[in-house]
């Protein structure tokens, strides 16, 4: 397989692995797939992906349990065409991750933080609501024909925008 015929991997960071980026991670996965080979990981991972954050992939067809949190030092030494971090903690505790060709940075609120199962489910939501948005705006992308440069200018854009939306 050329280089060309691989496919485009992302890898998308957050602290602890649990709601986020595994987020982030299901969406890039199911809405790539066959494009795209997708991964996430936390610089201090949690014991278990947030139940909310199953909750919510199951709600819109995304089966996610038993899914483990990882480490991101699973990943070193591998290379990724797109490294995404998807809070500040892990902004700042991965500032650069060695083997990316491109690395933004989409920082969104902890929905992990609502103190009620309610506010809790409402975060959740509105956290897949706007990572989906940047996904599928990413994914949009002629990925294969972007340079890092290019590729990093036009996906952190995509946050921007929804940021702003």
């Amino acid at each position: 397989m050329s280089a060309r015929e691989m496919p485009f991997r992302i890898l998308v960071l957050c602290t602890g692995n649990s709601a986020r980026s595994q987020i982030a991670e299901a969406l890039f996965a199911t809405r790539g797939a066959g494009r795209v080979q997708a991964a996430s990981a936390g610089s201090r991972p949690a014991a278990r992906v947030n139940p909310y954050a199953v909750e919510v992939l199951a709600a819109h067809g995304i089966p996610w349990e038993g899914r483990t949190p990882q480490h991101v030092d699973t990943f070193a030494g591998q290379r990724f065409d797109l490294v995404v971090t998807v809070c500040d903690n892990a902004r700042d505790a991965c500032p650069y991750f060695p083997g990316a060709a491109a690395q933004v940075h989409w920082g969104l609120p902890d929905p992990a933080d609502e103190a009620t199962p309610e506010a809790a489910r409402r975060a959740f939501a509105a956290t897949y609501d706007a990572l989906a948005a940047r996904v599928d705006a990413v994914l949009a992308l002629p990925l294969a024909s972007l340079d890092a440069d290019a590729l990093r200018e036009r996906a952190q854009a995509v946050h921007a925008v929804g940021a702003a939306s």
